[in-house]
């Protein structure tokens, strides 16, 4: 059989329809080690996952505290609010920390703020080393820890080439229209972060990588800025396992019943324990399913009422939460009908043949009970139908869809797909491609 002599291959395969070309790209041999050969390494930017970033706070004289020992701090500077959680029992801290961490929706302002008297800061901005290390905390190596280590294989050094761009979990990036005071901050830093990467590495683009929230936010922060400025500066856009404006069921349950996101250990009933400061945060209600991907289909069953994508806000009153009802109505609900693609190379991954939920049932009514579930397909976390939903407004646009790749990945978990050694392999073979091209 004739060769097809190998400066004609990639050609030949531009000609194949776009899903052909990336299943075929999919099958390609990976290489054996994370280094895959000698690459001139463009700067990268990480951006984690939701509870990967630290967060520092202050109090100041406006501060009134619930108990006395939430006041210890004030006037003493900056200390660790969502840093090493295993010290919050030890200093009997839990229920101060709860206080200090929950927002307070301005709805003259239409955006979130801390409470009275109580000042926050995200730590070790820049620095691709500063997320969440904690070993007793149960993601804390998917916060880019073991990525982070191949990344140092293949050549990346932190502070030279690979960064770290962490943000305030309780917030969640604003569409155009909506005010978010933090986030516009945060993105004015991010953009100095990549100008200042570029320009230590003479001028070569910045590949923004975002896992999790982090892909919501990296890509939020691509539309915002300039055409000119991301054709000068974005040389390609990982989102791997995003959370997607369109949302999926397990924001629900997190809603409903309470998130073990933001593990502490030795906390009893610790999803009901931090249920009254998750539904604080704006981040809590940004991602619930959207109707326009779930339509009427339940998605929460009770003997008395079903609740589907249509119905949230009866929901939000059901639950007890009827506070969150005008933040849903006028931060969230906004989120899912907008769409802008970046308009630069990007890469989506996402793993698939996972149990994900689907359907939340509480046939008694009691919301703090833990649901029974029916599962669908998705990554254990986000739902296939979210995934594919996302894929085809990012291929809408023809000019996106020529630098558009989506990969699925059977058997990669939402977690664990920066960390299992099959999904990392694949991921770092992505990144280094991406430096080649």
């Amino acid at each position: 059989m004739a060769r097809i002599p190998q400066v004609l291959a990639p050609l030949l395969l531009l000609l194949l329809p776009a899903g052909l070309r990336e299943l075929m790209i999919d099958r390609r041999p990976l290489p054996e080690g994370a280094a895959g050969g000698e690459v001139l390494l463009h700067p990268l930017v990480l951006v984690p996952g939701l509870t990967c970033s630290e967060l520092d706070a202050r109090l100041t004289d406006a501060y009134r505290p619930s108990a006395p020992r939430c006041g210890a701090m004030k006037g003493k500077g900056w200390f660790g609010l969502w840093a090493n959680c295993s010290d919050l029992p030890a200093h009997h801290y839990v229920r101060c920390f709860m206080e200090q961490m929950a927002l307070v929706y301005d709805p003259v302002a239409n955006d979130y703020r801390n409470l009275p008297g109580v000042e926050t800061r995200v730590r070790n901005f820049g620095s691709s080393q500063g997320f969440q290390k904690n070993p007793e905390h149960t993601t804390w190596s998917w916060c880019f820890e073991v990525l982070r280590n191949e990344l140092a294989r293949a050549g990346y050094r932190d502070g030279d080439t690979l960064f770290g761009a962490p943000y305030d979990l309780r917030y969640a990036p604003p569409v155009p229209g909506q005010p978010s005071e933090v986030f516009s901050g945060y993105f004015r830093r991010l953009a100095s972060l990549v100008e200042d990467a570029s320009r230590k590495n003479r001028g070569r683009k910045v590949i923004l990588f975002g896992h999790s929230f982090g892909g919501m936010v990296a890509l939020e922060f691509v539309r915002s800025t300039p055409m000119a400025w991301r054709d000068r500066y974005i040389k390609h856009l990982f989102l791997v396992a995003p959370v997607p404006a369109e949302g999926f069921v397990k924001p629900l349950q997190y809603f409903v019943s309470g998130s073990n996101l933001m593990y502490v250990p030795t906390v009893s009933s610790l999803e009901l324990a931090f249920r009254p400061m998750w539904r604080t945060f704006e981040s809590s209600l940004v991602n619930f399913p959207s109707p326009a991907v779930f339509g009427r289909r339940p998605l929460v069953v009770t003997a008395r009422r079903n609740y589907s994508a249509y119905d949230l806000e009866d929901l939000l009153v059901a639950v007890g939460y009827g506070a969150g009802v005008e933040p849903f109505r006028r931060r969230a609900v906004p989120k899912m009908s907008y769409f802008q693609a970046p308009m630069v190379p990007t890469t989506c991954m996402n793993g698939v043949g996972n149990d994900t939920p689907e359907q939340l049932v509480y046939w008694d009514g009691d919301f703090d009970a833990t649901p029974e579930i029916v599962y669908g397909d998705g990554d254990d976390s986000i739902n296939l139908v979210s995934m594919l939903a996302f894929d085809e407004k990012m291929r809408r646009q023809p000019e996106q869809n020529k630098v558009y790749k989506s990969i699925k990945i059977r058997g990669a978990q939402h977690g664990t797909i920066v960390t299992d050694d099959t999904a990392l392999k694949r991921v770092m073979h992505e990144i280094l491609e991406a430096n080649r091209s």
